[in-house]
């Protein structure tokens, strides 16, 4: 390309000092035009070490003090359950690659460097099965805030920075409470949504805050968003091991019904909570409660 350039250079030297050259020169601008805009057209080639996955999906654990030890170990034995069961399992290999990415984080109101389980392809019942182990053996701890917004971040950050060729990205959230500290939840739900990411929520109201019981509705209209998009609310402790399951499923198969929810067809999954069917809500009652319920207790919590 550099010698052809050159050449076209000196060509177009040589017409303006020699008319009969000029043809000569205007032919080869037209050939270097058609070879650069083949050249942009071109797309670009993907990496030969780059793995085809049929999702990218991170799982996103909140681990707020607003989780009891009893919550925080269902839903911790939930995961691990769920990945280990065949359904599971059947669903990862029934897809077009037979394969998914898998990173796994623990969140409150920060994210800390060692609450991170790296990508890890799964595609097979001894990838999942070394996936659950690392869960498993994470030890039990919690701390304060609830950042939905900057769990959304960070998930969207580790999808970044993934070395996979996936058709779909998701975000799985799980959480017992609204977001209360950093940016507003729907400002990093849409920088995500921006970006081809699906997020879908785990809503835990199994003990319900009195000031802020309809967390279902909170996480459809305000966390969750992307095509085919769900909420599936966890209401007592004896669905969570299945909610978990299923949900996982449904987003590594790709076939969540978005009519699914209360008031749908014969057939639809009855616990699901699709994204447009909740009535709106404050998105920033979490922020406002904060300042009522806990600043003036616990002027520590930015820290």
């Amino acid at each position: 390309m550099k010698r052809f350039m050159r050449h076209a250079l000196s060509l177009c030297f040589d017409a303006c000092r020699y008319p009969k050259t000029a043809a000569r020169f205007w032919a080869t601008c037209v050939s270097l035009l058609a070879c650069l805009a083949c050249a942009q057209a071109a797309p670009l080639a993907t990496p030969a070490d780059t793995i085809a996955v049929d999702v990218e999906l991170v799982l996103a654990v909140d681990i707020s003090h607003s989780m009891d030890e009893k919550e925080f170990a269902l839903q911790r034995a939930g995961y691990v359950k769920a990945l280990r069961h065949t359904d599971f399992i059947n669903a990862v290999r029934s897809g077009v690659n037979g394969r998914i990415a898998l990173a796994y984080f623990e969140w409150a109101g920060t994210v800390r460097d060692d609450a991170v389980i790296a990508w890890q392809v799964i595609d097979d019942a001894e990838s999942a099965e070394a996936f659950a182990d690392k869960i498993e053996a994470r030890p039990f701890r919690s701390f304060r805030g609830t950042s939905i917004s900057g769990a959304l971040a960070f998930g969207a950050k580790l999808l970044d920075g993934a070395a996979f060729d996936a058709t779909r990205s998701v975000i799985d959230i799980s959480g017992d409470g609204p977001n209360n500290i950093g940016m507003p939840v729907t400002t990093t739900r849409d920088a995500a949504i921006a970006k081809g990411i699906v997020i879908n929520g785990l809503p835990i109201l199994i003990s319900p805050s009195p000031s802020f019981s309809h967390l279902d509705q909170y996480y459809a209209e305000c966390v969750t968003g992307g095509p085919g998009s769900f909420v599936l609310p966890v209401y007592a402790a004896s669905e969570f091991v299945t909610a978990i399951r299923r949900k996982l499923v449904l987003e590594v198969s790709g076939v969540a019904d978005p009519n699914a929810g209360p008031g749908a067809g014969p057939g639809a999954d009855p616990g699901s909570v699709p994204v447009d069917a909740a009535a709106p809500v404050d998105c920033l009652q979490g922020e406002r409660g904060r300042r009522f319920y806990s600043d003036p207790y616990f002027p520590e919590l930015d820290r």
